[in-house]
């Protein structure tokens, strides 16, 4: 599983807001939603958002094993 609780504090860290985000950074209220709550995330999204606080996407994302098998 991705989670992204780490964006959370990256982007208080740099001073930026969900606010911020979708006002002057246009991204989508939906994709922030989406964020929250740890669900599937386009990758020019994170690209955008490791853009927008000038970070690695390990400062915003990370992997969490679990047993979701295919």
């Amino acid at each position: 599983m991705i989670k992204f609780d780490k964006l959370w504090k990256t982007m208080n860290e740099k001073g930026i807001t969900v606010y911020d985000l979708y006002t002057h950074y246009n991204v989508s209220r939906s994709q922030i939603n989406r964020l929250k709550h740890n669900q599937n995330v386009q990758t020019n999204t994170l690209d955008r958002l490791c853009n927008i606080l000038k970070c690695n996407l390990s400062d915003i994302a990370e992997h969490v094993h679990d047993d979701n098998r295919f």
